[in-house]
């Protein structure tokens, strides 16, 4: 190999390295995993159900994004899932804040919604959100709906059989 064939394969590998640089600059900009905990605090919520919200899964108030889950695990006293959401300094929440998870769409991603109450009380950092509600299984009201789940057919004529 000559000088200008290194010199060539040198630069190449530089320029791959800048671009996966770019690359991972913006993916932890637009996902929030490179904010520090100075841009933020820390509530906590608990949920019956929390299928389909993971960490990085949006916090919306409004319909506008104030912050995300950062953390998220289950309560072995009450069975219900803990989730950490990291919530931007320049939100004040009341401390009858309601948290409940919410769908994009009939099969869009979940997100967690808060619905501010009216109490003059805030929250601080390291805070419980009391009042919650957990996804709703889309799935499951489908069949539901469905399908009778009494087991009950109906008589030929269109009435209920009589009921032992």
């Amino acid at each position: 190999m000559n000088l200008s064939t290194r010199s060539i394969e040198t630069l190449t590998g530089a320029a791959v390295l800048a671009v996966a640089a770019v690359f991972l600059v913006y993916a932890l900009r637009t996902t929030g995993s490179g904010t520090g905990a100075g841009d933020g605090y820390r509530l906590t919520a608990e949920f019956e159900n929390i299928d389909g919200v993971n960490i990085g899964t949006d916090v919306r108030l409004a319909g506008i994004k104030i912050g995300s889950v950062v953390a998220q695990s289950l309560n072995t006293e009450s069975f219900q899932a803990k989730v950490d959401l990291m919530i931007d300094r320049s939100v004040t929440l009341s401390e009858d804040t309601t948290a409940k998870i919410s769908n994009d769409g009939l099969l869009g991603g979940k997100y967690v919604v808060l619905e501010p109450g009216g109490s003059d009380v805030k929250l601080a950092e390291g805070g419980l959100i009391s009042y919650t509600q957990s996804a709703v299984d889309i799935w499951s009201l489908i069949s539901q709906a469905m399908f009778d789940r009494s087991g009950a057919k109906p008589e030929k004529d269109g009435t209920e059989p009589p009921k032992e």
